[in-house]
Parts: C-alpha cells; structure tokens; sequence
C-alpha cells in the first residue's frame, strides 16, 4: 500500500477496494477453515493425529476445487466488479487490472490460508511466523522491484504489486509442503478420504460461511456509501483501515489461540480450561489492542503521511484512526470471544450475532446518515458505535458459558 500509494491516489483506492472482494473469497474458504479448525483441534486434543491429518488432505482436494471456480469468476468479472461498487472510471481500470492477476494465483491462496489454519488449530504457529517473515520480505521486495522497474525489470505500477503477492503465495504453499513432510511435524498429508468428516466440516462451516458471506455483502455496501463521499474519502477510508491492521494483528492472533486452545480442551473434555483460555486470550488482547489504539489517536496523521501526501485524503485517514482508536478494547472483545465460539463450532450463534449487528447497527443507520447529507466523519463514528454494541453482545454471550455444550 505504501508503494501503490507513490504510484496515484486511484492505485491506492483500486488495491484498498480488492481487500473488501477478498473477504467475499474469504466467505469460500470458511467453508472449510472454520469447520476443519474446529474438528482439527478437537482431534489433536483427542491424541488422534492421523484422523486429523487425514482430514486435511480431504480438505486441500476440496480447497482446490473450489479455488478453479473463483479464479474464473474473478478473472472475467472484475471489471463489473469494480463497476458495480460505483468506483470512478480511473479505479475501475486499475483495479480490474490488479484483481484479474490475483485470481490467477486464487489456488495457492487456499491452499495457504487452509495449511496456516488447519497447523494454527494443531497448536503450531511458529512455524507460520517464520514462513511469513520470509513470505512477507519476499513480498516486499518484488513490490519494490515490480511496480517502480529496477534491476531491469520494467515498471508495472499497480499490475507490479499483483504479481509480487501471487508469488509470495506460491512460496508460502512449497514451504508449508515442505513442512509437513518433516517427521516432527503437527501434521501430515495422509491420502484418506473421510468423507463422515468432511460432513461434520460442512456442519460447521456452512453457517461460518453465511456469516462472512453476509458480513462481506454488508461490508461492501459500507464501502460503497464511502465511495459516494469520492475517491479522497475512499482512499483515506482504505489507508486508515491499513494502519488499524497494526491494532488487528494482536486481535487476530489471540483469536486464533483462543480458537485452538477452545476446541483442544474441549476435545480434552476439559469445558472449565476451554472457557479460561478464551478469558485469558481475551485479557491479552485488550492490552495488545488498547495500547495499539492510544498510539493511533496520537500518531494518526504522522503514520497517514506515510502512504499518501493528497490533504485530503490524509484529513479523512487520521480522523479514521483517531475514532477506531477508541474502540480497540470491545473490538478486541470482538475478535477473541468470536474465535473461541467458532473453535467450540458454536458458529450459528457468531452468525445471528454478525449478522443482526452490522446490518442494524452500521450499514443501515450509515446510508441513513448518507441520504441525510451527513459527512463521512459521522459514518466512521456510526461504524464506532456498532463495534460497542458487537463486543457487548459477545461478552454476554462468552459469560453465559452455554456455548461450551455445542456439538461438532
């Protein structure tokens, strides 16, 4: 983003908008991360590594399958795509571009995001730290080398950036490859179909799915009354939603140890253990995150400056980050509490919450406030208010302790 942001402010609005079509490809893979999680975790926590590892073969032949379908999709309709967001002229030919060389590597994405999920939920992410450390200095570096031309490669811009990612990708599946072929490994690649497991995944997923599903839907029309405000406050929206990923990270990687430590215990049997993991994980992440946001609220224009030098955009961006900053802690609540239910394959439940949540409580009071003539700022602070009432509702659903009891 940093570098696209160098290239024009259409660039940084065309690669920020393929973020909100990659949750809807995000929908497709929580078919079969979230219930493969869940089912993965409880076998490990069951001493039964070999039913697990099976599980993840039959889930990497379903990953690819899937991923031939998206591929086609996102390469012959991203220009409508991007149309039908109500993107200007300028983002839409840049953005097609970009979207049309990211489905092309579609499949190495979700053979990723499966082998990262499905080792996370067996109880090994350092592994995936180190992959990604490379995966991410390899990501960088072709940026550098692929959007502005050296080394005599020549300049692609924004087509530059796509190519980097995709293989930044590729390098992250050989290393994962490589891995479980190691005798230590959590798991293994064992060629059994099971598919009474397979069935107990879609179980799961299914309505994880229609919750990212209908939750990215939602996310999209809230993009889309942004870009109504034009392509300034839609980039400031974007690079705002940047920087806060610093603030997500410890969220999403507390969710993720909740989510393993969740389905472990009570794979285990250990219900009262399941349930203190999810309070400690939630604990930590508060801190995380809070402290995040307090630097957000004091840095937001230095850190926007980074990415953009258009007044503009950059007046947007900070007033973004100084509002998110305030809600670090329920969105940390938020992050952690839906991931332990989700581990616990209590994943109805994180459905009817999303779902009533966003569509009450941000997309329709937004475009409300929209019609009425309000600015942008009043949108952010609406988006706020939901992020408050979401982390409430999980709380008091975590504390009730009824989702313990969820069958997978």
């Amino acid at each position: 983003m940093l570098m696209v942001g160098m290239v024009s402010v259409s660039a940084l609005a065309a690669v920020g908008m393929s973020m909100q079509f990659m949750m809807i490809i995000n929908v497709l893979m929580t078919l079969y991360v979230i219930g493969g999680n869940a089912l993965i975790s409880r076998f490990i926590g069951q001493g039964r590594k070999k039913r697990a590892s099976a599980l993840l073969f039959s889930l990497g032949i379903f990953a690819i399958a899937l991923s031939a379908f998206v591929t086609i999709g996102g390469y012959f309709g991203s220009t409508q795509i991007y149309s039908l967001m109500g993107a200007s002229s300028e983002v839409v030919a840049q953005g097609s571009a970009y979207f049309k060389i990211l489905s092309l590597g579609i499949v190495f994405l979700f053979i990723d995001n499966l082998l990262y999920n499905a080792l996370s939920a067996a109880g090994d992410t350092s592994s995936s730290l180190y992959i990604k450390l490379v995966s991410s200095a390899i990501n960088a570096f072709l940026n550098y080398v692929l959007i502005f031309g050296h080394f005599g490669f020549d300049a692609y811009g924004i087509e530059g950036a796509a190519y980097a990612t995709v293989i930044s990708y590729c390098f992250n599946v050989v290393a994962y490859l490589l891995l479980l072929n190691k005798p230590n490994s959590k798991l293994h690649l064992i060629p059994i179909v099971r598919t009474r497991d397979l069935k107990r995944v879609w179980n799961v997923g299914w309505s994880a799915a229609l919750d990212r599903g209908i939750s990215s839907i939602s996310f999209l029309v809230f993009v889309s009354i942004i870009a109504a405000y034009g392509t300034a406050g839609l980039a400031g929206y974007q690079v705002g939603l940047r920087i806060e990923g610093i603030a997500f990270m410890p969220g999403f990687g507390f969710a993720i140890a909740a989510m393993a430590l969740v389905g472990q215990n009570l794979g285990a049997n250990n219900k009262e253990t399941a349930y203190k993991m999810g309070i400690i994980s939630g604990r930590i992440a508060y801190v995380f995150m809070g402290s995040v946001g307090i630097f957000l609220i004091i840095f937001s224009e230095f850190l926007v400056g980074f990415f953009t030098k258009d007044i503009e955009t950059i007046e947007v961006a900070s007033n973004y980050l100084i509002l998110v900053g305030l809600a670090q802690i329920p969105l940390a609540i938020m992050f952690v509490y839906s991931g332990a239910l989700r581990g616990a394959g209590a994943t109805k439940t994180t459905l009817k919450i999303n779902v009533l949540s966003l569509w009450f409580f941000r997309v329709i009071p937004s475009y409300i406030a929209y019609k009425l003539g309000y600015g942008v700022i009043v949108i952010f602070v609406i988006m706020n208010i939901e992020t408050f009432i979401k982390g409430f509702i999980y709380w008091y659903i975590y504390q009730k302790k009824e989702w313990l009891n969820t069958k997978v």
